[in-house]
């Protein structure tokens, strides 16, 4: 990020110990919602050492430590709009594989209480939301509305949901063979049940970035691409 970091809205460019603690608890939170079901899903791992390479260069993911509740209250701070925007970026990390897992939701639960932020959202969203969801499952409706509703107003915000939300699907390649091309795997991304809402947001984040007007919600995400 350029003159700001992760939730530090008026960092300099050579960022104290506070800001760099910041960064250590919001990174290592996101790593520990990834490993809510036991392993890193590729997508998830791969969002987090984009994130890590960006905001914490020559650090490893692996030794990133996982902040207790404490920690998080602290760097973050209750009801807060940094703890909101922290929030916000766990919500979209654990969608990077196209499900909530009930560990996920139950983490995510415990941190919209423990911060004092997304309580009604995360309240609603169900545990059993599967491997296979319902893309028109009723209970996700207001997290569709919600992910509309975020309208980019921080750059570094900004860049970090943009770096989040991966332009196409991480697992899209050609099947080449000595040098010949013999298939394409086509993205999957839009098995998840969120994709167009991801899709508009990652959108906006860049028309925001650009200086440029940022679209309403009902706007094609893919025209920017």
């Amino acid at each position: 990020m350029t003159a700001a970091r992760v939730g530090d809205e008026c960092a300099p460019s050579g960022a104290d110990q506070a800001s760099m603690a910041r960064r250590h608890a919001w990174l290592g939170a996101l790593r520990q919602l990834a490993q809510a079901d036991d392993q890193i899903d590729a997508a998830e791992q791969s969002q987090l050492e984009v994130l890590l390479a960006a905001e914490l260069p020559g650090e490893s993911l692996e030794q990133l430590p996982l902040p207790g509740d404490a920690a998080l209250c602290h760097r973050l701070g209750i009801g807060t709009s940094i703890a909101e925007e922290f929030l916000r970026s766990a919500v979209i990390l654990a969608l990077a594989d196209g499900y909530l897992s009930e560990r996920e939701v139950e983490l995510l639960r415990h941190w919209s209480q423990l911060l004092a932020v997304g309580e009604d959202l995360v309240g609603k969203l169900e545990s059993d939301c599967g491997d296979s969801p319902n893309p028109n499952h009723h209970l996700l409706d207001p997290l569709r509305h919600w992910l509309d509703a975020i309208h980019p107003h921080d750059p570094a915000v900004a860049e970090l949901l943009v770096k989040l939300i991966p332009a196409q699907c991480p697992f899209e390649r050609d099947v080449v063979i000595l040098g010949r091309k013999v298939g394409h795997i086509p993205p999957m991304c839009k098995v998840n049940p969120l994709y167009d809402e991801l899709m508009g947001l990652r959108f906006r984040c860049l028309c925001f970035l650009e200086g440029e007007d940022v679209p309403p919600a009902t706007a094609d995400p893919t025209a920017y691409d």
